[in-house]
């Protein structure tokens, strides 16, 4: 066995059962990683210097596939159900054994890391990876450890990642032959028979919503973070393709993190060191920051590129809708250093809705809030999926159901009493379509989203007048600064008054029965922030 890079003092990979493998590649450069993604046929440069690479047949993450291994610790805890589906301790030993069977004589690419920008909070981390891209991200996306910390280097956490392993579900007790499986006892999770690189951020940041919430009392959010001029701090809750990374991207406030924070006692801090942006439709004029960062040191995932080129065609995505982009933080000029914050200002629940009714941008009362926050609307539009051929809502409770091992209600109270001893104003900010449905209306410009954003961090929403929504109940402001009045109430958009009254209690219904599996728990104010339908302007 040889070995290379930066190794800790104390490494020792047959701890965690990899004895055997062939040649460790310890703590590589990024860019000894592209050499060794390039020269393996892994990857390519684009012509902006970002390693491009394709992860084969999944470009995106597979949640019937993510399973967490029900024992002692986690039986009673863990909110079991169509999130989280049950693993036996003995499979995960099986199919650790194989992964390591797998592994042996192979070349492995080891990046050791820390989660959780707070000193109060780090998480060591040790990915041990098949490919050298993988290993890679993980070091785009995680902390980076400086050479005196990799010296001493000590993981709590470890993950194991081979997308060539293919799981055999007769066997294994896997759904197919690709699997995530996290195991809170060992501390270990295994991928394989996958190469999208998001399940091992995605791993990492479920560990999180399970280990903080209950061991430091810690509210664990999937948001991004930005903090002002003045200190002040935002924070922006919404599912992927919402615009959370590209609103946080503000030149004229620090980024402190794209996706996943933490609330603390102290304040607000990134669970990471990287972003992971979609860049379907990309352009420099719409996200300047993110068409800057993509460079060397970057990450680029199943792009297309025009014929005969190196260079990015960010509108095709005949691979996938879901082209990512995977680059250090520090790749965004002015960020938060370190990635931390006070507590916040304002909050903003960002929704795509693809049906056109929910305002622009709304204030919400506390009830409202944390119907909003358990709810965690957005909409798909058609053309997006395969089958999709008009706009689907998708409830994803706390803005992130698929990464919550515990259940919604623990995440919701944490945010309610904060919310409310933090006095924070929280925002309802609709992306989608504006003047109709998909396919009628018109998305909501970018500009304008950053205006009305703009405007209630400024506190210009503050003493406007505003009006109730006659369904959804909530306050939106009939005047904005640069930000055509008309825009503001979403049923004046629409030609068709009739067909919005439709659409909007269409849309209530779906929220209310949604709802229904979170009532029993809620309280009188949660319930009374329902969405009335039967209601007519």
């Amino acid at each position: 066995m040889n070995e290379f890079g930066h190794k800790p003092k104390n490494a020792d990979l047959s701890k965690v059962g990899l004895g055997k493998v062939g040649e460790i590649y310890w703590n590589l450069e990024p860019a000894e990683l592209v050499e060794q993604s390039i020269v393996s046929g892994q990857g390519v440069l684009a012509d902006s210097g970002a390693l491009a690479i394709d992860t084969g047949e999944f470009t995106g993450r597979s949640p019937k596939d993510k399973f967490c291994v029900k024992d002692a610790k986690t039986e009673s805890t863990v909110w079991w159900g169509d999130v989280n589906f049950p693993f036996t301790p003995e499979n995960f030993d099986r199919l650790h054994a194989r992964m390591a069977a797998y592994l042996q004589g192979r070349e492995v690419f080891v990046k050791d890391a820390y989660a959780c920008a707070d000193p109060a909070f780090k998480l060591s981390i040790r990915v041990v990876a098949e490919y050298p891209a993988s290993a890679m991200f993980a070091g785009n996306m995680f902390l980076r450890p400086t050479g005196a910390e990799l010296d001493a280097f000590e993981p709590e956490w470890h993950i194991i990642c081979a997308p060539g392993f293919h799981a055999d579900p007769a066997l294994d007790g896997t759904r197919q032959h690709n699997f995530a499986v996290l195991d809170f006892t060992r501390k270990m999770i295994l991928i394989g028979g996958t190469g999208y690189t998001g399940e091992i951020k995605k791993g990492i940041f479920t560990v999180l919503n399970y280990v903080l919430p209950q061991e430091r009392k810690v509210l664990s959010m999937h948001c991004s973070a930005n903090i002002g001029k003045g200190g002040d701090t935002a924070v922006f809750f919404g599912l992927s393709g919402t615009g959370k990374t590209t609103l946080s991207a503000d030149p004229e406030r620090a980024l402190i993190g794209d996706d996943e924070h933490g609330w603390s006692d102290a304040g607000v801090f990134n669970f990471e060191g990287g972003c992971y942006a979609k860049c379907i439709d990309l352009s420099k004029e719409k996200e300047p920051q993110i068409w800057e960062a993509i460079k060397f040191g970057s990450i680029l995932e199943n792009i297309v590129f025009e014929e005969g080129t190196t260079k990015v065609d960010f509108a095709d995505g005949s691979k996938t809708e879901n082209t990512r982009v995977s680059y250090p933080i520090e790749h965004i000029p002015g960020v938060a250093v370190p990635s931390m914050g006070g507590h916040p200002t304002n909050i903003f629940f960002l929704t795509c809705d693809a049906y056109g009714v929910l305002p622009p941008i709304s204030k919400l009362s506390p009830g409202q809030a944390m119907y909003h926050f358990i709810s965690g609307y957005t909409a798909k539009v058609a053309g997006t999926e395969a089958g999709v051929t008009e706009p689907q809502s998708t409830f994803s409770a706390c803005f992130g159901k698929a990464f919550l091992p515990l259940h919604p209600t623990k995440y919701a109270d944490m945010l309610g009493e904060k919310m409310k001893q933090h006095n924070v104003r929280v925002w309802l900010v609709n992306t989608g379509w504006s003047g109709g449905s998909y396919g009628t209306g018109e998305r909501m410009k970018l500009k304008l989203t950053r205006a009305m954003i703009g405007a209630a961090l400024r506190g210009e929403l503050d003493n406007v007048a505003y009006n109730e929504h006659p369904v959804f109940g909530v306050s939106f402001p009939t005047s904005c600064p640069n930000v055509p009045a008309e825009v503001l109430d979403p049923r004046a958009t629409w030609k068709d008054k009739a067909a919005y009254d439709a659409t909007a209690e269409k849309l209530a219904k779906q929220f209310n029965d949604n709802f229904a599996k979170y009532s029993q728990g809620a309280s009188a104010e949660i319930l009374a922030a329902a969405p009335r339908t039967a209601v007519k302007a």
